[in-house]
């Protein structure tokens, strides 16, 4: 899965090379995912990540113009109080200096980052304050990647959809050809509603000693190759 988000890229030139950094993802600011459901990223989402996996800081997502690795130390992955935060040391790559020069025109203003939900809660709409769609709230994020891009991924196409589909049959143990038919005739809230034969099933266990306010919700079928956009 890939998201988006405004940033505003800040760009340093050493001896050394030239350093540019920018926010990847920001934390709770909910966007709607293919009409489907909201989605909003938790604080903390990608410490464990940022500790363990082998992410690339790619241009456009592309695997053919790699900017930095983690594991190489060419990219710095933090969390601050406004999202993800990464660093990378650009190489002398033609890629790399023509990226450096758009971003100081202000032609590329955007940052993606791709991902794999680990886990999540689910929260459902709350009726009197207007909302139509449930709530996942991503707790646990799996990076794969960071990108400067030139257009935002476009939560309205097919790969998107289906992906979004893919999750809330997860979420809501329903067939999947059910979502995608509740959604084309716009009656996704009877997806949410309460059925007779769950009703009575127990509370879930908590998710994390650490966060015991955390709740699981159904496991989403996790994506294990990120599609690109």
């Amino acid at each position: 899965m890939i998201r988006s988000a405004e940033t505003e890229f800040e760009i340093r030139a050493a001896a050394a090379g030239n350093t540019l950094i920018g926010h990847a993802a920001v934390f709770n600011v909910e966007t709607v995912i293919a009409g489907m459901f909201r989605e909003s990223i938790a604080p903390r989402a990608f410490r464990k990540s940022i500790k363990e996996s082998d992410v690339r800081a790619l241009f456009n997502h592309d695997p053919a113009h790699v900017l930095g690795r983690n594991k190489a130390g060419t990219l710095r992955l933090s969390e601050d109080e406004v999202g993800l935060v990464y660093e990378i040391d650009l190489p002398d790559t033609q890629t790399a200096r023509d990226l450096w020069t758009s971003i100081d025109r202000g032609d590329i203003t955007q940052s993606s980052f791709a991902f794999e939900t680990v886990r999540e809660l689910r929260a459902e709409p709350d009726a009197e304050a207007g909302e139509t769609l449930p709530l996942f709230t991503v707790k646990e994020a799996r990076l794969w990647d960071v990108s400067p891009v030139t257009y935002p991924a476009y939560e309205q196409t097919d790969v998107v959809a289906r992906s979004a589909a893919e999750r809330m049959a997860a979420a809501y143990e329903r067939p999947i050809e059910e979502v995608i038919a509740a959604a084309n005739a716009g009656e996704l809230a009877r997806l949410w509603t309460p059925r007779e034969e769950t009703t009575s099933e127990p509370p879930s266990a908590p998710l994390d000693p650490e966060h015991p306010e955390d709740t699981l919700t159904p496991e989403p079928r996790h994506i294990r190759v990120p599609i690109y956009l």
